[in-house]
């Protein structure tokens, strides 16, 4: 039996669509309020007239931050696909995300010890990686202070190390570390929010580079992981570096829109800030950017997937057909 966690998210669904049509066993963890609703339509979209595939799946409701909970929904299960994470750069949900990414893997972690789990399996992030002098950052890009990383990458830096706990005390661990996930899904929400915006035409462009890769190739990735029993290996997972013009411009040609034209400068997004929070203050929303975001929007971080291209022998697919393809479902 195969247990999955974070299902309904980007990550978790397309992952239980490669398990079901390999004919797997699989139990997926939900919240009682979650909906079920997108990874079915996900299925329809990939099933190819297979409509049974999304009745595979068992979908249980629990909560990764109640061990003894967890525990109990672990016996019999053989292998764990931990794919559950919160996102966000508001310095509001530091804690949350601390306790969701940190402690409730730790939960799970110990959780899987107990009820005998062989083989375990976590998405970790790029944000979890280190800073290099080096042209690329890749697995070797080791955390150094914690002082100036956003709360995202703290709280999945310690998620990691409680995975790696784990590993030291007998769990067969695997790890994976994507850059910016692109696939089909709700439009709000983690990455879904970039083509949210984009699908309405977006004229603006920062600077930046950062690595991009699809959400078909990370589930691969963390099959063949798995089975291929590779313990005790982190692998970076990005398919391609763009710079947001780049990326903006590929989104503006799929959704037939005009692409960007006007470069932001710096001095514009520090000069708006300010104001932005202000405003928020009233609105009981989330700033609509935040400094973290500000700060990534000019940095330009080149991420490389040698590694794992070597030992898993994956051949990523181009971001411009990444893109197409969430393009075609529009917001499930």
């Amino acid at each position: 039996m195969i247990f999955v966690t974070g299902g309904t998210g980007l990550v978790g669904s397309h992952l239980l669509f490669e398990l079901a049509q390999s004919g797997k066993k699989v139990k997926a963890l939900k919240r009682k309020t979650s909906d079920t609703g997108l990874v079915e339509r996900l299925f329809k979209y990939y099933a190819n007239g297979n409509p049974g595939l999304f009745d595979q799946i068992e979908w249980v409701d629990g909560d990764l931050e109640d061990f003894h909970e967890m525990s109990n929904l672990l016996q019999g299960v053989t292998e764990v696909y931990h794919c559950a994470a919160m996102v966000s750069f508001n310095r509001r949900d530091d804690k949350t995300m601390l306790r969701i990414n940190a402690e409730a893997t730790a939960n799970l972690v110990d959780a899987s010890l107990q009820a005998g789990v062989e083989k375990f399996c976590h998405v970790s992030s790029v944000a979890a990686l280190g800073g290099t002098s080096d042209t690329y950052v890749d697995e070797r890009a080791l955390w150094g202070k914690t002082k100036g990383k956003n709360g995202y990458a703290i709280s999945k830096f310690r998620g990691e190390m409680e995975v790696w706990r784990g590993y030291e005390m007998g769990l067969k661990t695997v790890i994976f570390l994507p850059s910016i996930i692109i696939g089909p899904g709700k439009w709000h929400g983690s990455s879904g929010n970039l083509l949210g915006t984009l699908s309405k035409g977006f004229p603006f462009y920062t600077t930046g580079i950062t690595g991009y890769v699809d959400a078909r190739d990370v589930v691969k990735c963390m099959v063949t992981g798995m089975e291929k029993g590779l313990w005790g290996r982190r692998y970076v997972l990005n398919s391609e570096n763009l710079s947001f013009k780049e990326l903006f411009s590929m989104a503006a040609q799929a959704f037939g829109k005009k692409p960007p034209y006007i470069s932001v400068k710096p001095w514009m997004g520090y000069l708006a800030l300010p104001f932005i929070g202000f405003a928020s203050l009233f609105t009981q929303k989330p700033p609509a950017i935040s400094l973290s975001n500000l700060r990534s929007g000019y940095s330009k971080t080149l991420y490389s997937s040698l590694l794992v291209q070597n030992e898993l022998g994956v051949s990523f697919i181009p971001i411009a057909e990444s893109i197409a393809n969430a393009v075609r479902t529009g917001s499930l």
